[in-house]
């Protein structure tokens, strides 16, 4: 069976760019960490068919427990959110136009059903629920205290909110590791660090079949003569 190695190549290459992701998303990498803690810089931008926004959430030290650097005390998570406790919710708005909308908050505790979206989770109870206001400056805040882990979505409710593209939720997920290796992950960067190690083997197969036979014929043609 001939090789063909440009497409061993191809292949190999695209394994190690799914392998480096897998890295990146696992933290094994060269960016800068913040002044906040020991995380990599937060880029947490969620978006829908109309809005988006900067989204960040930060969980208040417990009481009693040593906190060494009064910095490091309030660390930004995205939407996983390692324990339950008092959080703070900071929404900054990309886009300027809605500066001038009221917009009020509703925070719910969910669970996931077997239905597709918008139907995938059910609202248990409210946790929160702030009237609409303006924010001029773009930076929707809010508060609350989440008492067990579990999903929750920050509802921000834009204008009169009749549609569901006006309900802008963020999913969270409390009592996650926020660092932790998506499943997806781990699975595609085994499997291509399978192809790359059977590759190289059949390579080297190959190539020690390639040489074995041409020890054998150049013995034969030593025979011969």
């Amino acid at each position: 069976m001939k090789i063909n190695y440009k497409l061993l190549r191809i292949q190999i290459l695209i394994s190690c760019l799914l392998i480096l992701s897998a890295c990146e998303k696992l933290g094994i990498n060269t960016n800068k960490t913040n002044a906040l803690g020991n995380r990599p810089d937060l880029d947490c931008i969620i978006a829908n068919d109309f809005y988006a926004v900067h989204f960040s959430s930060y969980i208040q030290p417990v009481k009693g427990e040593p906190v060494g650097d009064t910095k490091a005390a309030f660390v930004p998570y995205c939407q996983k959110i390692p324990h339950a406790g008092r959080m703070f919710f900071t929404a900054d708005l990309i886009d300027r136009d809605i500066r001038t909308t009221p917009i009020g908050i509703r925070l719910v505790e969910v669970e996931k059903t077997t239905e597709k979206a918008p139907n995938d989770y059910r609202v248990i109870r409210t946790v929160v629920d702030l009237p609409a206001k303006l924010y001029p400056r773009g930076a929707v805040e809010a508060q609350a205290d989440i008492d067990k882990n579990g999903d929750y979505q920050l509802i921000l409710l834009i204008g009169d909110a009749i549609e569901d593209d006006d309900k802008f939720k963020i999913s969270l997920e409390v009592g996650v590791d926020p660092n932790a290796l998506p499943v997806y992950w781990i699975i595609v960067s085994g499997a291509s660090l399978l192809i790359i190690i059977v590759i190289f083997t059949l390579i080297y197969r190959k190539k020690n079949k390639h040489k074995a036979i041409n020890i054998e014929n150049k013995q034969n043609s030593d025979k011969i003569e």
